[in-house]
């Protein structure tokens, strides 16, 4: 499967007051790494919203293994673990520079028509861009 990575060097912002990443940033976290994912494979959500498709968070899970901290560098990784109907299921992992895994976890996503906001099956244009980049 393709694997989108991503680098970030953690903000004073990102921490709470003992300089440890606040909890609630890794599912930020894992966002900007799909975002990124999706650029990767040329159907960023731009595309996406002007084909009428909307990609809203169903379900969302953290495993926090280890704390990160202020000025550490960080690794986003993300991937497409499977999809079936209406709804596609990423894969998240985080990792320090010391290569120990801070995070991990996953969102499911489901399609949804923009106009309607009713579920849609998985598009045409995603499965055959994921079918040309050998992702499925």
């Amino acid at each position: 499967m393709h694997k989108t990575e991503f680098k970030y060097c953690v903000p004073y912002f990102d921490t709470d007051q003992m300089g440890v990443i606040y909890h609630g940033n890794y599912l930020r976290y894992f966002e900007m790494v799909r975002n990124q994912f999706l650029r990767d494979i040329g159907y960023p959500y731009t595309k996406m919203e002007s084909e009428g498709t909307m990609l809203p968070v169903v379900q969302a899970q953290v495993d926090y293994k280890s704390p990160g901290f202020f000025e550490d560098e960080l690794t986003f990784i993300a991937q497409i673990s499977k999809f079936k109907g209406c709804r596609i299921h990423f894969e998240h992992e985080i990792i320090n520079q010391d290569e120990k895994l801070l995070a991990k976890g996953y969102t499911t996503h489901c399609f949804m028509c923009k106009t309607k906001r009713k579920p849609i099956p998985v598009t045409e244009s995603f499965i055959k861009i994921l079918t040309d980049k050998g992702i499925i």
